[in-house]
């Protein structure tokens, strides 16, 4: 098994070490024999994957131990989902999907949704998803026709969700809806809810099959008039907003940079292997100074992701303002894939078109990372503002605030 390179060992310990090995081991004995499968039923959601990972405790990784989780940072999720992504990335992304509302409850959630809710997303019974895309508004929150009203002791929820990772697997979708009209500002006019998968009036769509991750389902919610107990608001009625975006900054971006990254690594990996036994003229098409130009370049975006992934995850697990390299690294992480990727398939020739092979699986799979979490042109905005130097919520440094607060409340009981 790779041991994890030189350069990382500033942002690693001894627990990160162990999860790498971990990772692999894992990766190599039970994901790689289900990829051929997966692949060939693209119609089919792969189900056991999610229970395998779930009795190690990935789902809830960065969750206290006292709610059952492994309370691990946000270094040791990036190294599961990065070594996952090495052989799947439709096995990385059911891991890291429900990583996302796991969050959200850790975050915002009440003593006793924690109490309900970890222990199960921890140990499997229950994975989350979290349903803020819309078929008309897109990833626009403040676009956002899903409605709330309150009745009674309840709330009544009417509206559609998409790009759902993990809809079918999940029995319980944390659901960003609006509670207020139009004139009442975004920041204070969406309400997050926990929704149970058996509600009456919650349907999910027939699973359909995407460009790539083959086995991840990312599907459609609809709620017709959907009915779930005051006690079902997570956080504070008005902090949808909120609880969207941390989510999306502090768990998604880095989520999809690993994700990133491990496709990257394996199509860097795929190709140097390929070329170095390529037989061309004595030698083989690696000798050739063209060749190693191109592969040159590929491994020079290979490890700038990395160092940009991970040392973003690191910054945060050191309670340091790092919105905008949480999202940098997930902006470039996918364009330096991308290239890379072309750069595989340009290179292997027509060899990168056999369906068998396992390069055109891995530039089908990196398409799905630009896409969730804001798309390059959302990420070039929040980076601009950086530049200009425009006042903004910087969510790391309001997680670092919370969990100073947390740690000497502990401390004191």
């Amino acid at each position: 098994m790779p041991t994890p390179p030189t350069a990382l060992h500033p942002q690693l310990n001894a627990v990160h070490e162990r999860l790498w090995e971990e990772a692999d081991t894992f990766a190599a004995e039970h994901v790689a024999p289900r990829v051929p499968r997966m692949e060939a039923s693209p119609r089919r959601v792969e189900r056991k994957m999610a229970h395998l990972m779930a009795a190690r405790g990935w789902f809830a990784i960065t969750a206290p131990a006292t709610y059952g989780g492994l309370g691990a940072d946000h270094v040791a999720k990036t190294v599961v989902i990065h070594r996952i992504a090495m052989v799947s990335g439709a096995a990385a992304s059911i891991l890291q999907a429900s990583q996302i509302p796991v969050g959200a409850l850790v975050h915002w959630g009440s003593h006793e949704q924690k109490s309900l809710w970890l222990p199960q997303a921890a140990d499997g019974t229950v994975l989350p998803s979290i349903a803020v895309t819309e078929p008309d508004m897109g990833g626009h929150i403040g676009g956002i026709e899903t409605v709330a009203e309150p009745d009674g002791d309840d709330w009544v929820i009417t509206g559609s969700k998409t790009h759902i990772g993990n809809s079918h697997l999940a029995s319980m979708h944390v659901v960003i809806a609006r509670t207020a009209t139009s004139e009442i500002r975004t920041s204070r006019a969406l309400t997050a809810f926990i929704v149970e998968h058996d509600r009456k009036g919650l349907a999910v769509r027939p699973h359909r099959p995407g460009l790539g991750l083959h086995g991840f389902s990312c599907g459609r919610l609809d709620l017709d008039r959907v009915r779930i107990p005051a006690t079902n608001v997570l956080g504070n009625v008005g902090q949808g907003l909120a609880i969207a975006q941390s989510s999306s900054i502090l768990y998604g971006r880095p989520n999809l940079a690993a994700v990133s990254l491990g496709l990257h690594e394996a199509t860097v990996h795929t190709t140097s292997h390929y070329l170095k036994h390529r037989p061309r003229y004595t030698g083989a098409l690696s000798d050739l100074a063209a060749v190693r130009d191109r592969i040159g370049n590929m491994e020079a975006r290979l490890r700038a992701a990395r160092t940009l992934t991970y040392q973003a995850a690191h910054l945060l697990d050191h309670g340091l303002p790092c919105d905008t390299d949480l999202i940098n690294a997930k902006y470039l992480g996918h364009q330096w894939a991308v290239r890379s990727g072309r750069d595989a398939m340009e290179l292997h020739g027509a060899q990168a078109l056999d369906t068998d092979y396992p390069l055109q699986r891995l530039w089908r799979d990196i398409q799905h990372t630009y896409p969730p979490a804001g798309t390059g042109e959302f990420q070039r905005i929040h980076l601009a503002k950086a530049a200009l130097q425009e006042a903004r919520i910087d969510w790391s440094e309001q997680l670092a605030a919370e969990t100073a607060r947390a740690h000497q409340d502990t401390t004191a009981a």
